[in-house]
């Protein structure tokens, strides 16, 4: 809200004019998806946290400029703003307006060190998305064999885990800190190499290993852990 007082609308449509076509559909304001990437960077959040934070909160619909009752939009929307950027290598332009407005404001001097782009804002939450598209992969696998055969999954499941998958991933913050993030990430990687392990055993029914949520897992995590012998990366 502090920031919609001092700096008024950081962004403008026309600033990313040249990313979207004249013709067919309108496209939600760039100015605010702009915004937007900046905020999800600042708060750690992924695109389903930002776009229900655009939903439900105060203080993001005032620096928005959005009405009480505004439904926002669908979460999606803005991993393609993103792709966008990078595609036309705007990606700049969301640290330079911000970086025009603070030294119109005095609140930057000549001589200090300043990040050249905006690329690390949108690589932090295109990580946040790849964590979520992880954990969920996950979660949405127990709970397809939670329903299948709910007694041979709780016949070997640890504790822990039902801690650990029991919540949607835009309910609750990820570990703050890179390693504390890794560390987190390998163990998601470990549990879902053990899922998929019991899963494929020949003592397991084969309906399971039938389930289309158990080959999306097994392309998931193909796609991104390397295991060998215990060690997850």
């Amino acid at each position: 809200m502090r920031l919609r007082d001092e700096l008024g609308s950081i962004y403008k449509d026309k600033d990313f004019a040249s990313l979207f076509s004249s013709t067919g559909q309108p496209a939600l304001a760039p100015w605010r998806l702009a915004l937007v990437t900046v905020f999800q960077f600042l708060e750690n959040l992924s695109d389903r946290q930002a776009a229900d934070a655009v939903r439900s909160r105060l203080d993001w619909k005032y620096a928005l400029g959005l009405e009480l009752e505004d439904a926002g939009f669908d979460f999606s929307v803005l991993s393609e703003f993103r792709s966008r950027l990078v595609e036309h290598e705007a990606e700049q332009v969301l640290l330079e307006k911000m970086l025009d407005q603070f030294k119109a404001k005095g609140l930057l001097r000549a001589g200090g060190k300043q990040r050249s782009d905006a690329t690390h804002i949108l690589a932090k939450v295109r990580a946040l998305n790849r964590s979520e598209c992880i954990i969920e992969s996950l979660r949405a696998a127990l709970n397809a064999i939670a329903a299948v055969d709910p007694e041979w999954l709780k016949a070997w499941v640890p504790n822990d885990w039902f801690k650990r998958y029991s919540l949607r991933v835009e309910e609750f913050r990820l570990v703050d800190g890179k390693q504390a993030r890794v560390d987190y990430l390998e163990q998601v990687g470990r549990d879902g190499f053990e899922l998929l392990q019991r899963v494929f055993s020949i003592s397991s029914p084969n309906y399971l290993a039938d389930l289309p949520i158990i080959e999306t897992l097994r392309q998931v995590w193909l796609h991104h852990f390397w295991f060998n012998e215990g060690c997850v990366t």
